[in-house]
């Protein structure tokens, strides 16, 4: 089917208490795999890009490899740039097929990012895409954007009410205590910041920096609002120890589609696994029969 727009997805989600998957994709394999372990759990998936994986492959090769493993698929896909500063990068996204477009200028005092989230809010209405912004400064590395702990800003629920109120958002992404990356300790989430954003924002969150965190914690966030949650380091490292482990265990072998089809199971379960904790299982049916009644 075609990719469809993130926003009606999540505001599903959040209506019924479950979040969707989203997963950085690194290549053709990888995204192939998200979208036949989602057909297999008649789930909704999110495929992600980063600036970087954009600037390595090119608009025109990812748009294609999402569009290819979503056309026969029975369930529905979201094409999403992650984290982006550049305003020309996701102009060219939404105009390349993006279905949902970020910008993170989380960095600047509230007005100015505010300001700027807007010039994307125009671009997301030119393209009708979902759109997705930050407030707060979410601590670790993200596509080469480092946050240390002490500039971490955790999102005030006022300033979000008054972020979102200006923007109309798909996704709502804040700073409540979780960090890109692998965490060196036990996270401090906030629950009640998140309870109390989506409260007064109405606006369903997406929770970044999933890597590393509990079950109970995931069922924690996604009970309080949490509709989006975001996996990228997780992937990068079954990618990458896959490949490793399929040649370390046949040292012989050297032939690529069987090391590549290692690799890609190995990242199929993982992404089944996270669909099925988040609650997507079974989800994508009655979203679509909504989209047809609202139709």
């Amino acid at each position: 089917m075609p990719l469809v727009n993130m926003k009606p997805l999540l505001r599903d989600a959040m209506d019924n208490g479950y979040a969707v998957a989203a997963f950085n994709l690194v290549d053709y394999g990888t995204t192939k795999a998200m979208v036949a372990a989602a057909e297999e759990l008649n789930a909704p998936v999110i495929c992600q890009t980063s600036a970087k994986t954009i600037q390595y492959w090119s608009h025109k090769e990812i748009v294609s490899w999402v569009r290819t493993a979503a056309e026969d698929s029975p369930v529905p896909v979201v094409l999403h740039l992650d984290h982006c500063k550049d305003l020309a990068m996701i102009e060219a996204c939404a105009q390349a097929g993006w279905t949902s477009i970020m910008i993170d200028a989380s960095e600047l005092p509230f007005e100015e990012n505010l300001e700027l989230s807007k010039r994307v809010r125009d671009i997301a209405d030119k393209y009708g895409v979902g759109m997705e912004a930050e407030l707060g400064q979410i601590m670790g590395v993200e596509d080469d954007m480092v946050v240390a702990e002490e500039d971490s800003v955790l999102t005030d629920p006022e300033d979000a009410k008054r972020f979102c109120d200006a923007l109309d958002l798909s996704a709502f992404a804040c700073a409540v205590g979780t960090a890109h990356g692998f965490y060196k300790g036990e996270p401090v989430v906030d629950f009640d910041r998140i309870e109390a954003i989506n409260k007064l924002t109405r606006t369903p969150m997406a929770l970044h920096g999933g890597t590393g965190l509990s079950d109970e914690t995931f069922a924690k966030a996604i009970a309080r609002g949490s509709a989006k949650v975001n996996i990228s380091t997780n992937l990068k490292h079954v990618f990458v120890e896959s490949f490793v482990k399929y040649h370390t265990e046949n040292p012989k072998d050297f032939e690529p589609l069987r090391v590549i089809d290692a690799q890609y199971k190995a990242c199929k379960q993982m992404f089944s696994g996270f669909i099925e904790k988040f609650g997507g299982k079974d989800r994508a049916q009655p979203f679509l029969a909504s989209l047809k009644q609202a139709a």
